[in-house]
């Protein structure tokens, strides 16, 4: 009975082509926001306060890095000066 069920909507299938994708849009239209999108993307004064962080979260992550640099740096040396003191 499945297999019934399977032949026939392959059969459907094949016999509604689909529509060639040429002609369908691959975008949406453009549609204008509506008073609560608007009210969404606007600023918000209750949050300005915690805009402050973003720069520390930056000068933070770009010390770590830094640092990363830095102790891949030293472990790089000492693998080679240990290399080439046994030899």
């Amino acid at each position: 009975m499945a297999q019934h069920g399977f032949l026939s909507s392959l059969r459907s299938h094949l016999r509604s082509p689909p529509p060639p994708s040429h002609i369908q849009p691959r975008r949406g239209y453009h549609v204008e926001l509506g008073a609560r999108e608007k009210a969404l993307l606007e600023e918000d004064v209750a949050l300005k306060r915690f805009k402050s962080y973003k720069n520390s979260v930056k000068r933070v992550s770009k010390i770590g890095n830094v640092l990363t640099l830095v102790v891949f740096a030293a472990c790089s040396y000492e693998v080679v000066a240990l290399a080439t003191s046994t030899q």
